[in-house]
């Protein structure tokens, strides 16, 4: 891969550091646009001396985008938001600000555009994620019509905010809620994966306008996941079915946290399977999937009772 640059918006969350340290391993120039700089100071080492670029930019703001993908070769945008908190609503995160750095790639004549969505993905949903997601996805099709969507399933890896959070609860919850009765379907897909195949879509010199939907290798339910989530740190909690009615309740209170546990969006998400139904993949892309069995072990355990944990510790010293 040539040294052209890359633009990432969003680079410095969870799917962001894992494309940005690939990008760096296939020897691109990267500029990561972020709204707080100080939160990617951390990038800069994954790459050589001067290869990777932290720079402010709050994507509402046109002339700032602007400003982000001058010269640039390829945009990646990875902004996206779980719950809506502030400025940083789903409208504004996942529509305009989506447009707004398509309408800017476009005009600053990058080649290739890389817009990561989500699968459900769709303007008609009940669900204001997956509505807006799928505004989102038109807006930046009618501003970029060659641009490339990814929409993952459920993305797992280190850093995740799904096994580490219920991992967490684990620690100290009697019991965990199985929201929906724990039927709903994903198709977990593993972080590095995700990142390999926005790079060979940078690396394709013609990506189409084509939608990617990324899913691993195996279909679980959500009893299933919590279930495997148990096995790896080594605890036995009870599940509890909890009917989307009743989760409702709970989730209403939380939503107003900081840092929500689960909202109402949330449990409307949960009544639709997330799993992949396009013909394009990451087999599409030459990725054979990473299993959740052969990664989420590893990372989860910290979570595990004390002797556990230094039995794990043990055994790694030793190896």
């Amino acid at each position: 891969m040539s040294t052209s640059l890359v633009t990432v918006f969003g680079g410095s969350g969870f799917i962001g550091r894992h494309t940005v340290r690939a990008l760096a391993k296939a020897g691109k120039r990267i500029r990561v646009a972020v709204r707080h700089p100080a939160k990617g100071f951390f990038l800069p080492p994954n790459g050589t001396v001067g290869q990777i670029a932290v720079v402010k930019c709050n994507a509402l703001e046109a002339d700032q985008v602007e400003a982000a993908v001058h010269g640039a070769d390829a945009v990646i945008n990875l902004a996206g938001v779980l719950h809506s908190s502030g400025e940083n609503t789903f409208e504004a995160v996942h529509c305009d600000a989506a447009e707004n750095i398509a309408s800017a790639a476009k005009a600053a004549g990058a080649r290739t555009l890389v817009h990561v969505s989500a699968i459900g993905a769709d303007k008609d949903s009940d669900s204001a994620y997956a509505a807006t997601k799928g505004e989102g996805e038109a807006r930046v099709h009618e501003a970029f019509p060659e641009a490339a969507i990814v929409r993952p399933s459920l993305v797992f890896g280190p850093e995740d905010d799904f096994f580490n959070r219920f991992a967490a609860m684990a620690r100290f919850a009697p019991a965990l809620p199985l929201i929906g009765g724990g039927h709903t379907k994903f198709q977990p897909v593993f972080v590095g994966d995700v990142a390999a195949a926005i790079v060979e879509l940078v690396r394709d010199p013609a990506p189409g306008g084509k939608v990617y939907e990324l899913g691993g290798p195996n279909v679980y339910s959500f009893k299933e996941l919590m279930e495997l989530m148990l096995d790896a740190i080594c605890r036995k909690r009870p599940l509890v079915p909890l009917p989307f009615a009743l989760a409702t309740i709970p989730a209403f209170v939380l939503q107003f946290l900081p840092k929500p546990l689960l909202t109402p969006d949330q449990v409307t998400l949960l009544k639709s399977d997330n799993v992949v139904t396009g013909a394009n993949t990451l087999a599409t892309l030459g990725i054979v999937p990473t299993s959740v069995e052969a990664e989420v072990p590893a990372y989860l355990w910290r979570f595990r009772p004390k002797g556990q944990y230094d039995d794990f510790v043990r055994d790694r010293v030793q190896a």
